[in-house]
């Protein structure tokens, strides 16, 4: 009988307490986990950005191979300026000059759902500056620097840019 009464006053279930600690713990480590989740999830959108200009880049090249028999690659270029380069491009118009014979789909928009700027010399292949495209980032805005090389990895709203056969603009190695 004593027993019997015993298990009745038990309660089962956790304290408040019990909970809050609980809590406490799963808050301390979304603390920890987010900022290099969300800082994973951008490093992934560059990466994949980058591969999308590269790809274009090569399809380019080809394209550009066959109209004038070599490529632009191997300039020395200290500076970078987009004027200088043919007009831009719609995205159309670039697909309709690459696809389907050297890319099958050109990337309209960036990991950041930002619009590339693409730039090709349709008209007169034989230009000196050729071939451009650019990524302005996570912030979709371009920052008019024109100087060539990399930039901290973790600066997002940085453009990249690869222009006739390499990247002039791009986050910096790790």
């Amino acid at each position: 009988m004593i027993q019997k009464l015993t298990n009745r006053r038990r309660q089962k279930g956790f304290t408040l307490i019990e909970l809050l600690i609980v809590i406490a713990i799963i808050g301390i480590i979304a603390a920890l986990l987010v900022p290099n989740f969300l800082d994973a999830l951008n490093k992934g959108r560059q990466k994949r950005t980058m591969g999308d200009m590269k790809n274009w880049g090569t399809a380019a090249f080809s394209w550009l191979s066959d109209r004038l028999g070599a490529g632009a690659a191997g300039q020395a270029v200290t500076t970078f300026d987009p004027t200088s380069y043919p007009a831009v491009m719609t995205v159309t118009a670039v697909q309709d000059e690459l696809v389907p014979n050297y890319i099958q789909e050109v990337a309209a928009i960036d990991a950041w759902r930002k619009s590339y700027e693409y730039r090709m010399p349709v008209l007169d292949p034989a230009v000196e500056f050729a071939l451009f495209v650019r990524s302005t980032g996570r912030d979709g805005t371009a920052d008019g620097i024109t100087d060539i090389g990399s930039f901290d990895p973790t600066d997002y709203a940085m453009d990249t840019v690869w222009a006739d056969g390499s990247f002039l603009r791009r986050p910096e190695k790790q």
